[in-house]
């Protein structure tokens, strides 16, 4: 910014500040940078009050890069010395206090304000504290501007294709100034195919009090070695054009101006027409496209009988300075081809990528998400249960009634034994020791195994092969002892015995024969049972092998295949659904202990065999 000559607001080397989240626009920012060869992107930094990210990811051309978020503009500016323009995007119900805040910011010379409708009050004010400051302020209500090749606000130009059309990528020898935003682009490219493109190009801004006008801008070209003429659009309403029939009438401005207030049709109306602009508005005779048009004309300026013959006045001005050796001739750059972003690319059916990832049970990607092509709506609307979902989430099949409340009674069973079991002791521990709910959660199901609750797997794999090959009772108990060398899975309690039997299990072989279409490996494991507790009385059928003999009797009964059941099993889809009842005792525990408030557990002395013996000596070898 030191070595910047002051008609100059933006150069290759100008930094911007933007505030608020708008990727988009960022990125199309650093697209015009990419284009037209800058290193340094022209986004230094992004304000985001309420955002916890200390960096958003953008493309420079191919590459990623990471642009720092911060929480205010102070922060940013303090960070980024040389960033010397605050793109403005906030609301127009912020844009004034953002506009404040930057003003008194000294590193910060240029402030662009997009919001419009910002309290007219509140405008004049910022637009003084600005010119007090020596700020320039362009908007509010504007779409920004454009140094042809150096610096893009925001989305301005458009899109890279119509920047590259206009001859925005590399400077021409026109100064633009406009009131309309929407008009800007439209205007660079009348220029661009009647003379050899601008060099700056400026919107001031829809809104009644601009921070800075068409003198302002005029005047800053006019110092401009590089700007060989001026055009300016202006439109009904307001007296702003009139400054610059002022300054021309005075000499201030002697490089020629080509003028053209847009609105002549207004008289065509038998009423005031407020067109889309809060300036665009005509409240007196002096005010009217017409009038300004005429006084523009009579200072000097050149003025078109209508805006159809503005191109070629345009291309006139152009030729009779060309002619006189004030325009050089311009070497056209080559230009880099933009990436195009994967989104497009594959909307276009230009790219095809493979997936890391396959779903086959829920799609969130319409307007609701669905278990197994079931709307969530239908779910609800339709009464499903709990049981119904992990059905469809889990197996991809609707269950009949009977499996359903089949599942529900055993996540009820399984949801709860206690706080002394292993898995509910861990959580209470986690949760006195000042955990969260999700910490102690875990840390009691990682208490889940073949000792505890996890051996619904093992006993229907085990049940079912030995039922499968024909072994009798006797023939499996002895496999199991002789062969796997480990005892039975879902066989044995530690409490409950032949003579104190588990209710649990009671319940769940009752509803099995009363619903079941059959239970084959429930009669089969009963059968096993009374060989083992004729050994010892406490090996029963315990709850876990009791779920895990009849989910196998379920799926066979459901249809499911030999094969697809082992795979069931294998995929620990059993233990799964004692995870899940058991998860809710978990949390009932964990609650529990936070009602409570609970002190840190310490395990007692009295309740630990200390056996500890002199260490070996090993120093002498």
């Amino acid at each position: 910014m030191a070595n910047r000559p002051d008609y100059l607001l933006f150069d290759r080397d100008t930094q911007a500040i933007f505030w608020n989240m708008h990727t988009k626009a960022i990125q199309r920012m650093l697209d015009y940078d990419y284009v037209i060869g800058r290193k340094k992107p022209s986004v230094a930094a992004i304000v985001h009050p309420t955002s916890d990210l200390k960096y958003q990811k953008f493309f420079f051309g191919t590459e990623e890069i990471l642009i720092p978020v911060y929480r205010s503009t102070k922060e940013a500016a303090e960070n980024h010395p040389n960033a010397d323009v605050l793109i403005n995007f906030a609301s127009f119900r912020t844009a004034y206090d953002v506009t404040r805040e930057a003003i008194d910011i000294p590193t910060i010379r240029t402030i662009v304000i997009t919001a419009e409708g910002i309290p007219e009050r509140l405008t004049r004010d910022m637009n003084l504290r600005a010119r007090k400051a020596g700020k320039w302020i362009i908007g509010p209500a504007t779409v920004g501007g454009l140094a042809a090749g150096a610096f893009r606000i925001a989305n301005t130009g458009g899109t890279i294709e119509n920047i590259i059309n206009s001859k925005l990528h590399r400077p021409g020898s026109v100064g633009l100034v406009t009131r309309s935003g929407g008009l800007f682009n439209e205007l660079c490219n009348i220029i661009a195919r009647n003379a050899n493109g601008i060099f700056e190009g400026v919107a001031i801004g829809g809104d009644r009090f601009p921070g800075s006008d068409f003198l302002d801008h005029l005047l800053r070209m006019e110092k401009n070695p590089d700007i060989k003429f001026m055009v300016m659009l202006g439109e009904l309403g307001g007296t702003l054009e009139y400054k610059v029939v002022d300054a021309i009438k005075k000499g201030l401005i002697k490089k020629p101006v080509i003028a053209w207030c847009i609105g002549t049709c207004a008289k065509l109306f038998g009423s005031d027409v407020q067109f889309g602009h809060a300036g665009a508005k005509a409240g007196a005779e002096r005010e009217t496209a017409d009038a300004k048009n005429a006084a523009l004309k009579e200072a000097g300026a050149l003025v078109p009988s209508s805006f159809d013959e503005l191109p070629e006045l345009i291309r006139g001005v152009y030729e009779e300075l060309k002619a006189q050796g004030e325009i050089p001739e311009i070497k056209e750059p080559e230009v880099p081809p933009i990436p195009m972003d994967y989104a497009e690319a594959r909307k276009k059916g230009l790219i095809r990528k493979p997936t890391n990832f396959i779903c086959t049970i829920s799609d969130d990607r319409g307007p609701e998400a669905t278990y197994t092509n079931i709307p969530i709506s239908e779910v609800i609307e339709k009464g499903y249960s709990i049981a119904d979902i992990i059905g469809l989430l889990w197996f991809k099949k609707k269950f009949p009634k009977w499996a359903s409340n089949f599942i529900d009674m055993v996540i009820k069973i399984v949801a709860d034994h206690g706080p002394c079991v292993s898995g509910a002791h861990n959580a209470r521990v986690a949760a006195r020791a000042g955990k969260d709910l999700v910490s102690s959660l875990a840390s009691g199901l990682l208490t889940i195994g073949p000792r505890f609750g996890g051996a619904i797997d093992g006993a229907a794999k085990y049940f079912k092969m030995a039922y499968e090959k024909g072994m009798s009772p006797k023939e499996f108990v002895d496999y199991m002892k002789r062969v796997e060398r480990k005892p039975i899975p879902g066989i044995g309690h530690r409490v409950k015995s032949i003579r104190n039997p588990d209710k649990r299990v009671e319940l769940l072989k009752n509803y099995a024969e009363e619903n079941f279409p059959a239970t084959e490996l429930l009669n089969y494991a009963l059968e096993v049972e009374k060989v083992t507790t004729a050994k010892k009385e406490n090996l029963i059928l315990n709850v876990d092998g009791c779920i895990g003999v009849l989910m196998v009797d379920m799926f066979k009964n459901l249809g499911f295949t030999s094969k697809e059941i082992d795979e069931i099993i294998d995929a620990g889809a059993l233990n799964a659904f004692f995870v899940l009842g058991r998860s809710i005792g978990f949390i009932g525990h964990i609650l529990d202990e936070k009602r409570l408030k609970s002190p840190l557990y310490r395990h007692p002395w009295d309740d630990v065999l200390y056996a500890i013996e002199e260490p070996e000596d090993l120093t002498d070898r």
